[in-house]
């Protein structure tokens, strides 16, 4: 009797073995403070630029993370992305070494917690229903603090840079020196009334930027830059001279951060003619600069796309680029959640960098396009389309150079041109220099084919409103170029941050299950509206029928309408609020058992895996 049980029980303790020795293992591994993340993308890694600004943390960091985590009214997929906002934190605060501190609170009406949301700069969000809830953080190091009032799904892919640029910031709180070189009246200017131009403003761009940093104005033709600067934005170098180009070369050796937007046809350059204001259309380019870097661009050429072109029919404008999805790197940082970007009239970056160079593409056609003179840049309709052939490449418009730059002047400083031979303004003497031959550490550079998209007339809309003057963006054209200097100005390491993977996977059955019960939300709305419209009809219709100086009091017919309607409002937002609950009621079940699902599968196959083995020695052991 015992030898036709002995495999059965021998199985059997083989599989409540195999569950002890997993015990042991998993609390034995849980001391070693290894992490393996197998996720599509990385989810729970950090990227190395975030490590690397964590590991210059000298003082503690307090993070303090408001979420509505209680509150029922919060949407399903928010409180996921709450928990997954969480973990990020979590790694975060792994990741420094007990450097970051972590403190959660759950604000509640009228609650302390929310008191100190309200301090922190941290934002009541708004659901579909109405109903108020905080996700937010706030970031504080001794006296310095910076907030993200308001977390959004649609930015969890920059959630890491987020949180990263904002500890920098505390970390430094002094605002970086951002230098802007440009022969255009970016600054705004007096006009002159005997050439008939008024004045201007400053650009909004430059307004911007002065909120955010520490925006000094660099001459043209300057021979050197200050040394306090760390990033230069070049913006249509028109005639740039040598001397100045040698300024920009030493700047960006000695590991300044250079974003240069060059242009084959800068329409808003508007030049002074002999008739008053000319017609724009200048060029500009660094042409020593690119060369030493192993970059190309024609300034006598624009990018003319069929699929990126704005307008339609005989205003078509293949050469004015309304740049989306695919042109945009969802990569990086600088370009990731854009939307659309503007782009007039754009030149193209060509070559392969020089060695020690890398290139990453931020901004790009499609390969429905090819490159026309700019002559006939402002062209339309059939004239712009008139012998169109798609050369089948996608051109660079945008690019970021990274690495060890060496010197585009081997032989030193150029010669300064004496007055009478240059243009006026010429170069601004400067004391000697030890000229560099190589940067020292890792530089960056910025490279955009355009200039036009800056300026206001491409990028904002400028109205009056009771004598104030307020600005609408109307593309993501000024949320590129502050992204591409706050990317430079900041640590060095947010330069090498990428977008971070979702974690969001979509639930096509909870999905279908909202938007049934959406269907009958938004059935009882109307049914209540209409029924509010019909009794206010009829009460119109009583109060048209009452005797002449009949006073405005209720008479009984029309009380007695206005009890049936309040009674059927109350009835019908009863209703409402079964519906609510229905659809939690029934997304929370559906979540509660794939969350089951997914921890019971693994060690339930396993053991069903281990019982087929046993029973099937077991027969192999019985047949003689």
């Amino acid at each position: 009797m015992l030898k036709k049980y002995e495999t059965v029980l021998y199985s059997a303790l083989g599989v409540v073995a195999l569950f002890v020795i997993l015990v042991l293992a998993n609390y034995v591994l849980g001391a070693v403070r290894q992490r393996i993340d197998l996720t599509e993308g990385g989810v729970y890694t950090l990227s190395a630029g975030t490590r690397g600004v964590l590991a210059k943390l000298e003082s503690p960091v307090k993070i303090r993370f408001y979420f509505s985590q209680s509150d029922a009214s919060v949407p399903l997929a928010v409180k996921a992305f709450g928990r997954r906002i969480e973990d990020l934190l979590g790694e975060f605060r792994r990741a420094s070494s007990g450097k970051i501190e972590i403190e959660k609170l759950d604000p509640q009406p009228d609650s302390d917690a929310e008191d100190s949301a309200t301090l922190d700069g941290v934002e009541p969000q708004v659901t579909s229903a109405g109903d108020r809830f905080y996700l937010g953080l706030s970031i504080s190091q001794l006296d310095q603090k910076v907030s993200l009032p308001a977390l959004a799904m649609d930015r969890e892919r920059l959630l890491e840079y987020d949180l990263t640029r904002a500890i920098g910031r505390i970390v430094t709180p002094k605002k970086p020196v951002v230098g802007v070189m440009t022969p255009l009246p970016a600054f705004g200017s007096g006009g002159n009334p005997m050439m008939g131009m008024p004045p201007q403003d400053p650009w909004v761009f430059i307004s911007e930027l002065r909120r955010d940093y520490d925006v000094k104005r660099v001459d043209f033709n300057s021979a050197s830059i200050d040394a306090d600067i760390n990033v230069l934005l070049l913006i249509h170098p028109r005639g740039i001279s040598e001397q100045a180009q040698y300024a920009i070369d030493q700047f960006v050796l000695r590991g300044g951060r250079l974003i240069a937007l060059l242009d084959p046809y800068a329409y808003f350059d508007q030049l002074p003619g002999p008739m008053g204001r000319g017609e724009g259309g200048t060029s500009s380019s660094l042409d020593k600069l690119l060369k030493a870097w192993g970059v190309g661009f024609d300034a006598t050429k624009v990018v003319l796309d069929t699929q990126y072109v704005s307008g339609a029919g005989p205003r078509a404008m293949p050469t004015l680029l309304s740049l989306s999805g695919g042109a945009l790197d969802p990569q990086d940082v600088a370009t990731s959640g854009l939307g659309l970007v503007l782009v007039p009239f754009s030149g193209a970056f060509t070559g392969t960098p020089a060695p020690g160079l890398k290139e990453t593409v931020l901004m790009k056609s499609s390969s429905f396009s090819k490159l026309v003179d700019s002559s006939s840049a402002i062209a339309q309709g059939d004239a712009a389309m008139k012998d169109f052939t798609p050369s089948g490449t996608e051109y660079a418009l945008a690019i970021r150079l990274t690495g060890q730059f060496k010197t585009a002047f081997p032989s030193g400083r150029p010669a300064e041109k004496k007055a009478d031979e240059g243009a006026a303004g010429a170069a601004k003497a400067a004391a000697p220099e030890p000229q560099l031959a190589a940067s020292k550490g890792e530089g960056a550079v910025v490279l955009v084919g355009d200039s036009d998209f800056v300026n206001d007339p491409a990028a904002v809309s400028v109205q009056q409103v009771f004598g104030q003057r307020i600005v609408v963006p109307q593309n993501g054209n000024l949320a590129f170029a502050q992204a591409l200097i706050e990317q430079v100005a900041g640590d060095p390491n947010l330069i090498t941050l990428r977008t971070r993977a979702t974690a969001v996977r979509p639930l096509t059955v909870i999905a279908g299950m909202e938007a049934r019960a959406q269907q009958r939300y938004l059935g009882k709305i109307k049914e209540l509206e209409d029924s509010l419209n019909q009794t206010q009809e009829k009460l119109a219709a009583l109060q048209k029928q009452r005797a002449p100086g009949q006073t405005a009091i209720l008479t009984g017919a029309q009380q007695a309408e206005l009890d049936n309607f309040r009674k059927k409002a109350a009835e019908i937002r009863r209703s409402l609020k079964e519906v609510r609950k229905e659809l939690r009621a029934e997304s929370e079940a559906l979540e509660f058992w794939t969350k089951v699902v997914n921890i019971a599968a693994m060690p339930v196959l396993v053991a069903l895996a281990g019982l087929a083995f046993a029973f099937a020695r077991r027969r192999k052991v019985a047949v003689p």
